[in-house]
């Protein structure tokens, strides 16, 4: 019997990530940046949305929606940054076409859309991220705007029929 192993070593673990299945650098980035420009856009929204408002709760919902939207920024910079690449300056195409809705209440349903978006992103990018830091700094993005989305839901059910 001999004592050499039975099977080759496995160097799975220092395979590069795009040929284990995971998001390779150009491609976290890129999406990275889409979502960069995305919570840009909805920081923005927000803020608008909250300045124009009369309704104290709508007010509120909309300055915690934009703290958390700011926050993520922060964030999406920072590893964006990190992975050796400049940060877009660009606001989301989202902005535009928030602000031309000028009922508060039907900007809202539209942000929630917006918020939407995000998770579904964040829902198809997550399992494609190796880096364990991006991953749980992602997750908790997911978590924030599924908790925000039910919060907005809930203010628009106290306040109303749902737009057609």
């Amino acid at each position: 019997m001999s004592d050499e192993p039975s099977s080759p070593v496995c160097y799975a673990a220092q395979a590069d990530d795009v040929y284990m299945g995971y998001a390779g650098r150009d491609e976290l980035v890129r999406a990275l940046t889409e979502l960069l420009e995305a919570e840009r856009a909805g920081a923005r929204v927000s803020l608008a949305s909250a300045r124009q408002s009369a309704e104290p709760g709508h007010r509120d919902l909309m300055r915690t929606v934009r703290r958390d939207e700011a926050r993520w920024c922060a964030m999406l910079t920072r590893h964006i940054k990190r992975l050796g690449h400049a940060p877009s300056r660009q606001v989301g195409d989202f902005y535009g076409k928030a602000l031309a809705i000028t009922d508060l209440r039907e900007r809202l349903y539209f942000l929630n859309r917006g918020q939407r978006w995000v998770v579904q992103r964040l829902e198809i990018l997550l399992p494609r991220v190796r880096d364990e830091g991006l991953h749980a700094d992602l997750n908790a993005m997911l978590i924030s705007h599924r908790l925000n989305i039910e919060t907005a839901e809930a203010y628009l059910a106290g306040t109303g029929e749902a737009p057609a």
